[in-house]
């Protein structure tokens, strides 16, 4: 039996949290392995322009942003392993991790940094048009679509907060409902039947969508399976996913305490689980914000928990 790979910190999962946290420990000289899991650099490797990073007034790509918080990460000294924890053990310290090729690590500290995945329709146009009009989240690129004609599909809180938001930017927003009322809050209804410039199309479901190089329309089917039933198109210059993200979190949930939705919980500001010496950062851990530099920042707090943790030799 090989022998386990030993780390004062392991970080599992890469994408702003991650890296960050490892450009902290490896300023620290605490010895980390961080493993960046099926997708190095996380979520934001597939948007394309970045604009609301701080430190990059031109904007930057998404890949090129990971690849430099990646870069920082190495210069101090971090184990970047291009792998996937398949499973763990933390019933007791050290904790213990295995990669899908069954390599075994025990760490005295872990940080969770697996992010959250948005949940799609599974239509192919969203993979065929993904950052040429297919966007799950309006707060990271809604700045493209100023003036223009979007589409949000939802009928909850979160595709009315998204409807609202994009309400401020875009000339017009559909708000594409398969059934024929909202879920979302009262006041988050009301917000949105009352916005001038939403158009809630109740009873429709998307699909697929259409256009040359970018999306440029939507086809939607009004009462599916009734006499009513009929094909409508809409002309959209973007495409916004608002049904919610589903945190990568069940490898852990055996040990790990989360809220109903899968978040991982923590104390407060203080990313602190259940778990000595096990911390958990981004989005995984944040159901509200799920932005770059708020997964970077808690990714800070992370190492500089277990840094102190560490120091306390617990």
């Amino acid at each position: 039996m090989e022998t386990p790979l030993s780390t004062s910190c392991l970080i599992i999962g890469s994408g702003p949290a991650g890296y960050t946290a490892a450009i902290y420990t490896g300023r620290a000289n605490i010895p980390t392995i961080l493993c960046e899991g099926e997708l190095p650099g996380g979520q934001l490797t597939q948007t394309t322009e970045v604009e609301n990073f701080p430190g990059y007034p031109e904007g930057i790509q998404g890949m090129d942003l990971m690849d430099d918080l990646r870069s920082q990460a190495l210069r101090f000294g971090c184990d970047i392993r291009s792998k996937i924890i398949s499973r763990v053990d933390f019933s007791r310290r050290p904790y213990r991790a295995w990669t899908d090729e069954e390599e075994e690590i025990t760490a005295q500290t872990v940080i969770i940094a697996t992010g959250a995945s948005a949940k799609y329709l599974g239509l192919p146009d969203e993979k065929k048009y993904a950052g040429r009009g297919v966007s799950a989240c309006a707060t990271c690129d809604g700045f493209f679509y100023r003036k223009k004609t979007v589409a949000v599909v939802g009928g909850g809180d979160s595709a009315c907060e998204e409807a609202s938001y994009l309400s401020g930017l875009a000339e017009k927003v559909y708000l594409i409902v398969r059934k024929p009322y909202l879920r979302a809050s009262k006041i988050m209804q009301k917000r949105v039947l009352e916005n001038p410039k939403i158009e809630v199309l109740f009873e429709h479901e998307t699909d697929g969508l259409f256009g040359e190089e970018k999306v440029e329309g939507a086809r939607l089917t009004y009462r599916r399976g009734t006499p009513e039933e009929k094909q409508v198109e809409i002309a959209i210059s973007g495409f916004f996913l608002g049904i919610g993200h589903h945190p990568n979190s069940e490898l852990f949930r055996p040990w790990i305490q989360t809220d109903p939705e899968g978040y991982i919980l923590t104390e407060g500001i203080r990313p602190l689980t259940n778990l000595p010496g096990i911390f958990a950062a981004g989005d995984v851990a944040d159901p509200l914000y799920r932005q770059a530099i708020t997964a970077a920042a808690s990714g800070c707090r992370a190492a500089l928990e277990a840094e102190r943790f560490l120091a306390a030799g617990e």
